[in-house]
Parts: structure tokens; sequence; C-alpha cells
């Protein structure tokens, strides 16, 4: 969602004849966006702004600016700390950024933190910053309402919005024509993406499958969906595209019946691995990944063996796996001892990261010998005789080079992997 932030706000600076430098010296404005959801990407944010402070130094005219999540949790904070702060912009006044940034050229701090019940966006065409010319991001809604305890988000984005479909639509189909072959479509929870006017209602089953019908030769992918409401319709409309991708985020945080309600995840461990038996019904060949959370408030050795459990049957192909971090405000925070002992979450984490690892290569080790679609998204790092793209899967593959240039389809036969990497060569 961020780096969709990123292009939105570079579409609305280039409308009032701003340019991005690729050099920070060169910069008269910086603008760092931020993320709240745990307190290491806000240490991060900090130390990058005792950077800025002596680039500052230097060149007193500098403008800096914080947007996002963290301008909107900490606005007074970093006023009274960060003094070299110019502008401070919550996820919902990016449109008042050329007004704000006038008022700071003028010595004034410049700060629009107000939430919006309506702001989508939706008629900004973003400036696409991924910079492969293949893949891009379309954000479909904006905010959430499903306060898990542990996070911040429903307090920094503000409530739950969809998107104008047919906004959406018209920017899958513009991407295409400029030569896209891939959009993500971006939520906080996809599932819940619902639009109803006075032609009817449009639910994201409805919704993906609009955008998959803009031509068979973009794929489509889709994230983050919530366990609770994924819905078998969706599955049988993901199964009836073969340009909608086989590849579910499905977060499941803990294994644990006990902790998910203590989370206010709204399901159960019987639940969520009931959508996972859905997912390998519907889409045998899908892979699924999700995030996990290490030590949160009063979890047991038996609760974290639960959710090794459910990594295990899930079979998960990646996941995105943290310790428990309190962020203030939250349920959490107000009601939960953060009673985990840091040597505790330490060592949780670390035999969550060594299972998915083992996971991981479990997954990829059975694509060898098979042959997959790749869409090629650029030149291999490791070497410039070798290209990568993604599967269906969203499993990264790496083959000979060839002919071939970024934004094509290709075949490539599987004959080697790594947890992280499938390897392969051309079929045709």
């Amino acid at each position: 969602m961020n780096f969709s932030d990123s292009e939105i706000v570079g579409s609305i600076l280039h409308e009032n004849a701003y340019e991005a430098t690729g050099d920070i010296k060169e910069a008269d404005l910086i603008l760092v966006n931020t993320c709240s959801i745990r307190d290491n990407a806000e240490q991060r944010v900090r130390n990058r702004l005792s950077e800025m402070h002596s680039l500052k130094r230097k060149k007193p005219e500098l403008m800096i600016g914080i947007l996002g999540c963290m301008a909107e949790r900490l606005k007074d904070k970093l006023l009274e700390e960060e003094r070299h702060i110019d502008l401070i912009v919550g996820p919902d006044g990016y449109r008042s950024l050329p007004q704000l940034i006038e008022q700071a050229g003028n010595g004034q701090k410049a700060v629009n933190v107000l939430l919006s019940a309506e702001e989508t966006y939706a008629d900004i065409n973003p400036v696409r910053l991924s910079g492969d010319g293949v893949t891009a991001f379309i954000s479909i809604m904006r905010g959430c309402e499903n306060f898990c305890a542990y996070c911040v988000v429903p307090y920094t984005r503000g409530r739950e919005r969809s998107r104008n479909p047919e906004t959406i639509v018209a920017e899958a189909r513009d991407l295409f024509v400029k030569g896209y072959r891939e959009v993500t479509l971006l939520g906080q929870n996809v599932n819940s993406y619902r639009w109803e006017d006075e032609n009817g209602k449009l639910e994201f089953p409805g919704l993906l499958e609009e955008v998959a019908r803009v031509n068979p030769l973009l794929r489509v992918r889709f994230a983050t969906s919530h366990p609770k409401d994924l819905s078998d319709d969706l599955l049988e409309v993901m199964a009836g595209y073969n340009n909608i991708c086989k590849a579910i985020h499905l977060p499941v945080q803990s294994g644990s019946t006990r902790m998910l309600k203590l989370m206010h995840r709204s399901y159960t461990q019987e639940w969520y691995l009931d959508r996972i038996r859905a997912i390998r019904r519907y889409l045998p060949d899908a892979a699924i990944s999700t995030d996990v959370i290490a030590g949160f408030c009063t979890e047991t050795e038996e609760d974290h063996a639960e959710t090794l459990a459910v990594m295990r049957e899930a079979g998960y192909s990646a996941a995105f796996m943290f310790k428990y971090s309190e962020r203030p405000n939250t349920l959490a925070a107000r009601k939960y001892p953060d009673d985990v002992p840091d040597e505790v979450k330490s060592r949780r984490l670390e035999e969550i990261i060594s299972l998915q690892q083992e996971l991981s290569l479990q997954s990829n080790r059975k694509d060898i010998g098979k042959t997959f679609e790749v869409l090629i998204e650029g030149v291999s790092k490791r070497s410039e005789e070798q290209l990568f793209g993604r599967t269906s899967q969203n499993k990264v593959a790496v083959f000979n080079r060839g002919s071939h240039k970024p934004g094509e389809y290709v075949q490539v036969k599987i004959n080697a992997c790594s947890a992280a990497t499938l390897k392969g060569e051309l079929t045709e």
C-alpha cells in the first residue's frame, strides 16, 4: 500500500511541475513515506531523518516531509522532536501537498493529518515507480475496519472505503495499453471490497472477474485476503480464468484459536484450515503465502506449537514472519500485557523461520520437472546472461536469456531450485 501511495504522491507532484531526482543531494524536497505497523519500521525512519538533518544543515532551503501512517500517528511528537521537518501529511492529505509545500516554503510548519471517509484517489493516474514497465499496483480500497488487537492501521488509515470499479478497470486497461502485463489489486483486506450505486452491487469476486476480462494477456494478482472473508465464490472466479494468478496471501498470524480470539482475528484454527482445504480443492496448483506473529501477548509453548502445526498442514510457499511489536493505542497495548520475554519471542521466531525455509524448499522441489508460463520481469542480478520472472504462483524463476525481453511470456522447465528461487531453461 505504501508503494501505491508513493505513486499517487508522485503523480500529484508531477502535475504541479515537480521532477524526481535519483540523487538525494540534488533534491529541494524530500518526502519520506512511512509505515507504523512495526516499531522497527519507525526506528528506521528516525535514523533516516537524522541523516537528512545533516543534509539540511548543508542546504538550509531543503524541505523535508513525513507522509503516511507515521505522520498520522506521531504528528505532535514529530513536530516536537524532529525540528528540521517542514511537512507532516497523513494518508488522506496528499492532494493538499502543493499548498502545504508552498506554506512550508514561507517558513511555516505545514500539517494535514485529517482522515477522510471518502478519499480513494480514484481520479489520479499514479506515476509508476517500479521501473520495469511490466508490473504495476492498483489500489482498489483504503482503510480498514477489522481492528485486530495488535494493529495500528485502522487508527492511521481510517474507515474502509472502496473505489469506483469503473476507474479500477479503466486503470487496468490503460496499463495494458501502455505495455504492462501484470497488475496487483491492493487493499488492507481486498475481500471486503464492496461498491454499490444505482447500477447495483459489486463485491470483490465480481471486480476481479471484470479486471481479468480486460485482456487474457494481463495477469491479475491481489493482496491481501482476510481468512474470515475468503469465499468459495472468489475461488471459483480464480479457477475460471487462466490470467488470474494462482497465488493467495492468507495471513494466519497464529495457529492457536485462543490466540486468534485474543488477537480479534474473527476466525478459528478450524475455519482457517477449512479455507486452506477449499483453496486446494478449487486451485490444486495454487501457492499459499502467509504472515506469522511470534510471541503475541500471553502466548504459550502450546500456542506456538499449534502455529507450527498449522504451517506444516498449510504447506506455505512463503511467509512474512515477525516478533510481536506492541503498537501504542491498539487494543493489545491498552488491555494486554506484553509478557512474552524478548529472548522467547526470538527463539520462537527462529523456529518459525527455520520451518518456513523447509516448507519453501519442499514447495519448490515439487516444481522440478514441471514447465511453467513465466512473465519476464528483467535481467537477473547475478548474470546478464539470465532473465528472471514469476510463475502464476508468484515464484521467482531464473533461466537462460535467449532472445527474449521483459514483458514477454515464456515457457520455462524447472530443473533445480533453492528455497527462494526456481531455476530452469526455456523450452521454446
